[in-house]
């Protein structure tokens, strides 16, 4: 049986076998124990996109995991996400493959937390946090977390992804806490019992994908944060840069100590790993390229992601350097006046683009408007 310190990476092309792979090394089964226990699946379903562009949870990985446990003699088995707020759930469910997995196991459900109701829980430290009923009718929660980085918290993955087990609006309340904080105490209303981690093609930029990177690779852990303490080495960051982390561990959530982790590579052909010494290659940093350009206090995830790709393509067509003043957005601006913002947080503004979230067209043709506007009047003296 898997570890407390330790983490089961495999690398290939075959996400289905891996899985299965890695299940059978954890021996999940005799993790979970009696097969009458309700066991949760919880992917990364943040929008209804595919996971090959870098922000959803490879379907197959869910399918071979909900494989292993029907043959294991586990029935009750629910599938459970909520989609950031500004897209439907059950546009992920079908266009990231979820549907389909249904069907083809029709004893397990899809369950949409969007939809639920909420209880609260009380965390200590005078933190009352909102969660979905739903965990409270679970009994074995299986994290399937994909490795990606954030725009807001650098990089997401285990800790992060049970965000989507909140309601919509207290995953609004989680941006004017900080973040951070409500993230660590999260993790005392909602304990995690598995991760298996998507770290097949995360985009390393941010959470909503589109700059994919390809590892064909997937881990297994029971520690969410020695997990995550990984993923954030993998995505070139030092864990003070993630605030939850230390914050978790110091709640006894687990360790952040990877000097002591075992990580072993269950790769056919594989002699042992460096993987806890040596960081990947991460590549170019986009978002860096564009923050320089707003002003963030307190902002949704959606919607400051929908900015950043909107100011990535304005960049592109050189539109963005002409910019002479910073975009404000977030909750921290309301009832605040201003030049420029975005979302209705920042609505009192002299020029605002409405949505609660906008979405990113909205957003980049807004901009380019108002950027074109600007350099007309330059042109003209007016």
């Amino acid at each position: 049986m898997i570890a407390a310190n330790e983490i089961l990476k495999i690398y290939g092309t075959g996400y289905e076998a891996m899985t299965r792979a890695l299940l059978e090394e954890a021996a999940l089964d005799e993790l979970i124990g009696d097969r009458r226990r309700r066991i949760g699946i919880k992917p990364n379903l943040v929008s209804p996109t595919p996971a090959e562009y870098g922000a959803t949870t490879h379907p197959e990985i869910v399918d071979a995991l909900i494989s292993y446990l029907l043959e294991k003699g586990f029935e009750d088995i629910t599938v459970m996400e909520g989609s950031w707020v500004g897209d439907r759930t059950s546009d992920a469910f079908e266009y990231c493959g979820y549907n389909a997995i249904s069907r083809k196991y029709p004893v397990i459900r899809l369950f949409d937390t969007q939809k639920d109701s909420s209880v609260p829980v009380d965390c200590g430290d005078g933190i009352v946090l909102n969660i979905c009923r739903i965990v409270k009718d679970i009994d074995f929660l299986i994290n399937v977390p994909v490795l990606k980085g954030h725009c807001q918290t650098k990089m997401t993955c285990a800790l992060k992804n049970l965000k989507g087990l909140i309601p919509n609006s207290e995953k609004r309340r989680f941006h004017s806490m900080g973040l951070h904080r409500p993230i660590a105490y999260l993790q005392k209303a909602i304990h995690q019992d598995f991760v298996l981690v998507d770290h097949i093609c995360g985009d390393l930029d941010f959470e909503d994908g589109g700059n994919p990177v390809v590892r064909n690779c997937i881990m297994a852990a029971v520690d969410p944060v020695l997990a995550d303490c990984l993923a954030c080495r993998i995505t070139g960051h030092e864990l003070e840069e993630v605030g939850y982390l230390a914050l978790a561990a110091s709640m006894g959530i687990g360790s952040t100590d990877l000097s002591h982790a075992m990580i072993r590579d269950l790769t056919e052909g594989s002699e042992g790993s460096p993987f806890a010494e040596a960081k990947e290659d991460q590549g170019h940093r986009r978002i860096l390229d564009v923050s320089y350009s707003t002003e963030e206090v307190e902002s949704c995830s959606a919607c400051y992601a929908s900015l950043t790709a909107a100011l990535l393509r304005l960049k592109d067509e050189g539109l963005l350097d002409k910019l002479d003043e910073k975009i404000s957005i977030g909750q921290g601006f309301r009832g605040k006046t201003g030049k420029l913002g975005v979302g209705m947080c920042t609505k009192d503004f002299e020029f605002f683009i409405p949505g609660c979230p906008p979405d990113e067209e909205a957003i980049y043709r807004g901009l380019a408007e108002y950027i074109r506007k600007n350099e007309d009047k330059k042109r003209t003296g007016g």
